[in-house]
Order: C-alpha cells, then structure tokens, then sequence
C-alpha cells in the first residue's frame, strides 16, 4: 500500500510520480524523500541509493531521479497544525 508520508493518506499510483503532484488530503508533495522507499534516517544523508543526489529538505519535492514511491503503512508524522490548536482550544473551553 502507497500512502502519504505525511497524513497516512492511501495513494492510489495510476502514473508515474512527477515533482507536481501533491496528497489529494494534505497537499504535501508526493515526491519528496519521506515517500521514498529509499529513504531511511539512519543513512548517509538519510538515502540508502549511494549515488543519489543530496537532498535537503526531505519533505519537499525533489528532482532524485532514483525516487520509488515507497510501498509501506507508516503512521502520520503527526496531527496537522489546525488540528492540534483545537484540541489545545478545547482543553480551555468553559
């Protein structure tokens, strides 16, 4: 299963991922390296592919040619902002 790294959103692939194309739920971009299935943090520059390119921001869209759309369920990095204010307006709510 594909799914956004960012809001756990279930990526449905009928094409290839382009630099363009963003989470039909969040609006984070598909490929950025937190979707890729050669990300891992405890890598050198956080990416097993040696001969890719260094990234810097790996939540943004990016040009690695090496990008796969990682095939995995992660859980959401976490509560959009709007959310969590919320939550934390509702703690105070008389």
């Amino acid at each position: 299963m594909n799914v956004c790294w960012y809001c756990g959103t279930e990526i449905v692939l009928a094409q290839k991922i382009m630099r363009d194309m963003y989470c039909p739920k969040c609006k984070q971009s598909l490929k950025a390296c937190r979707n890729c299935s050669f990300h891992d943090p405890a890598a050198h520059n956080k990416c097993r592919e040696p001969a890719a390119e260094w990234v810097r921001d790996k939540e943004l869209a990016n040009f690695c040619e090496f990008f796969d759309f990682a095939s995995r369920v992660d859980r959401p990095r976490a509560a959009p902002q709007e959310d969590t204010k919320k939550r934390f307006d509702s703690l105070f709510k008389k």
